[in-house]
């Protein structure tokens, strides 16, 4: 029985490692717990209140104050520097200079930081800082004409710079990180904010006030005292704002915020590495807690309170737009196009017209939820629990499904293929075409689908490569029943074929390995018509355009037995490639005995043909020692004995060893060499698509050498 924490103080306690499957710590304290590689699954944590122990929460505080008095101390550095602009009696020495430097820096970080970030902001100063104080060096060179004057005008010119520079990254920075901080430590943002930045500025002003006087003293005067303290404190403000704008979410400033979330869940309660899958987090407080590497499978977070606050990382929750959605449910109208929701937990969502456009949403689960005229186009739905949705009116064009795909009970009266209408027409292609689907009538709409693999050839098909590629994948997955279900012309070339395959076969290990067979075939059959007609490339793809014709399709598959359906009827289209105008044909199944050309061979005839043309060359004169007689019978007995030959490849190839007999008559005439090579081509792509470990292939790789040597086909 799984073990009960429900509503202990569980502060500080280790779980690391343990398997606690459905464990109950609902309402439990589990402030610093440490969770780490536990196996959690369908653990629940309803109501829990997760983050920092109190000394752990002191201590961070602490930090971020003294962060903040780092910030006041290098604001007031500013602030007497630019003061040195309204003391007239230092406007002619380095001080001066300092003070022009620093407002000029201050200025420039300020306007680039607001508008492109704080990273780009110390970037650019950085950079400015080199060119600046070669700037300086020549000027000064040029203009006071003494080596001694020029260096320190310069060096004053880059202690000033140097010292702009790191005070602005040392107020950015450490304002900012303490906002941020300290509102991730806290959770009282108002309040936290507030104490921050009143401690900035009491220390900013009270070091601003000494240093202030003592310039007014030197000379300076009150408005110099004024100017110091007020920019001290608008510095201050300033380094606040980003720290507030990173905790609002601005991706400009999307480090800072993760950088002290990070050192805030430091202590914190610890899910690193944990498997979650199906864990409930509703109600729960998850303020400072770490959840990295975690598996959130289906995870629960509904009205979890402060998961903003979390150590996310890499996952699903890294992006703001879909936490809101884990922890509110409410999606409606959203756009969630190409956004990770793999395992998203989304029962009883509301995602009515939601964009969830090319989303990644495997594994997720939409139990209850509301999808009604949601867009799901091109969304990876694989193992997707869609039981009981409401998808009245969504668009599922192109859309991933398959067989672990659940769609139990689902409420739809229609559905749309198309996200966009047909050029010129109102047509999104509604289904069904009219009225409203029956109980039970969308998911046998998408039985078909869950239950097939889609191949989809673009420049039409070589039926040859195809037959050869599906006996091969056949061979390769024995024990596993695959039925070519029906052909779709899509138009252009594009052709669909549809092959039923059992209900938990690899569907992606059966996709890929036809794949690899078809292109290997393919080139192979390319090659023997290149060789045949002496064709160049744009001749092939015209020849495989041709091929995805469905006037074609049909003389192709004559030669079999089977049932032709010419079916206009839209009902049972593939998901992927929708067209009213395609017209399908059901077959049967593909045989060994598959004839392309529709055309009976009489093998016996072009046999003979053959033995009479080898028997017109002279035998060998040594017994022992096979002539071009004897290496082109051994070539002709192994073609006909093999049975993996389709009959018109093999009358083909017979074909070529009675070209390469006719060459053995005159093997020095130009013309005939050129036949020769032609039949070795044609003789090798023939074979090309064999298995390797089939008998013909290994004696053609040793005979065809030597016949060549032979002819002097080189």
């Amino acid at each position: 029985m799984p073990p009960d924490y429900s509503g202990q103080n569980l502060q500080g306690r280790s779980f690391k490692g343990q398997n606690l499957t459905g464990a109950n710590f609902s309402k439990a304290d589990i402030k610093g717990a440490n969770f780490t590689n536990a196996i959690l699954k369908d653990a629940d944590f309803t109501g829990t209140k997760a983050g920092l122990q109190r000394r752990w929460t002191i201590g961070l505080l602490m930090s971020s104050w003294l962060l903040s008095g780092i910030s006041g101390f290098f604001s007031i550095t500013f602030g007497v520097f630019v003061a040195y602009l309204f003391n007239t009696e230092a406007q002619r020495t380095a001080n001066f200079i300092a003070g022009i430097v620093c407002l000029i820096v201050m200025l420039v970080f300020w306007i680039i930081t607001i508008y492109k970030g704080l990273t780009t902001g110390l970037g650019a100063v950085a950079f400015a800082f080199a060119f600046a104080f070669a700037v300086a060096f020549v000027g000064a060179v040029a203009f006071t004409g003494a080596g001694a004057g020029a260096f320190a005008f310069a060096l004053a010119f880059a202690v000033a710079f140097a010292v702009a520079f790191a005070g602005a990254f040392a107020v950015a920075f450490a304002g900012a990180f303490a906002v941020a901080f300290t509102g991730a430590v806290a959770g009282v943002f108002a309040v936290t904010v507030t104490v921050t930045v009143a401690v900035a500025v009491v220390l900013a002003l009270t070091v601003a006030f000494a240093g202030a006087f003592a310039s007014a003293v030197a000379g300076a005067g009150a408005f110099a005292v004024a100017f110091t303290g007020g920019f001290a404190v608008v510095f201050t403000l300033f380094s606040a704002y980003i720290g507030w704008r990173s905790l609002a979410g601005n991706e400009k400033e999307a480090w800072v915020r993760s950088f002290a979330i990070a050192f805030a869940a430091t202590g914190g309660t610890s899910f690193c590495n944990a498997d979650l899958t199906d864990a409930d987090f509703t109600g729960a407080t998850l303020k400072n807690t770490d959840l990295r590497k975690s598996n959130l499978t289906r995870t629960r977070f509904y009205e979890a309170k402060k998961l903003d606050f979390a150590r996310v990382d890499n996952s699903i929750l890294a992006n703001l737009g879909v936490l809101n959605l884990l922890v509110t449910g409410n999606g409606r109208e959203k756009s969630y196009a190409d956004a990770n929701l793999k395992g998203a937990n989304l029962i009883g969502a509301d995602l009515k017209e939601a964009n969830l456009k090319d989303a990644d949403i495997t594994e997720a689960t939409f139990q209850g939820a509301c999808l009604e005229r949601a867009n799901l186009t091109l969304a990876q739905a694989v193992g997707t629990n869609f039981t009981s949705t409401q998808m009245t009116g969504a668009c599922v064009e192109a859309w991933n499904i398959e067989s672990t795909t659940k769609l139990d009970n689902v409420d739809c009266r229609f559905i749309y293929l198309l996200e966009n209408y047909k050029p010129g027409t109102d047509d999104r292609e509604r289904r069904p075409s009219s009225g409203d689907f029956q109980p039970g009538e969308f998911t046998k709409l998408f039985e078909e689908v869950l239950n097939t693999v889609d191949l989809i050839f673009r420049d039409g098909i070589d039926w040859k490569a195809f037959v050869n590629a599906f006996q091969t994948v056949q061979d390769q997955n024995q024990g596993t029943e695959l039925a070519l279900q029906s052909i779709e012309n899509k138009g252009d070339g594009v052709v669909v074929v549809k092959v039923g395959v059992p209900f938990d076969v690899d569907k992606e290990k059966i996709h890929s390995d036809f794949t690899q067979n078809y292109q290997v075939a393919l080139q192979a059959v390319e090659e023997k018509y290149k060789a045949q007609l002496q064709a160049k490339d744009e001749q092939i793809v015209i020849y495989r355009q041709t091929s995805g014709e469905m006037a074609e399709i049909v003389k192709l598959l004559a030669s079999k037995p089977i049932n032709v359906q010419v079916d206009n009827k839209v009902e049972n289209k593939n998901m992927t490639n929708s067209n009213d105008a395609s017209r399908k044909i059901e077959i049967g199944s593909v045989g060994r005995d598959f004839n392309a050309s529709g055309q009976a061979l009489n093998l016996g005839d072009i046999s003979g043909t053959v033995t009479n043309t080898i028997n017109e060359l002279a035998a060998s004169p040594v017994p022992d020692k096979p002539g071009i007689k004897e290496l082109l019978t051994q070539l002709q007995a192994a073609i006909e004995a093999d049975t993996n030959l389709p009959p018109e490849d093999k009358a083909d190839a017979l074909e070529q060893v009675k070209a390469l007999a006719e060459v053995g008559k005159s093997p020095q005439e130009g013309g005939m060499q050129k036949a020769g090579k032609t039949a070795i081509k044609i003789l090798k792509g023939t074979i090309a698509s064999l298995p390797s470990a089939t008998k013909l292939v290994e004696q053609c790789s040793n005979l065809l050498p030597l016949i060549s040597t032979f002819l002097g086909l080189g």
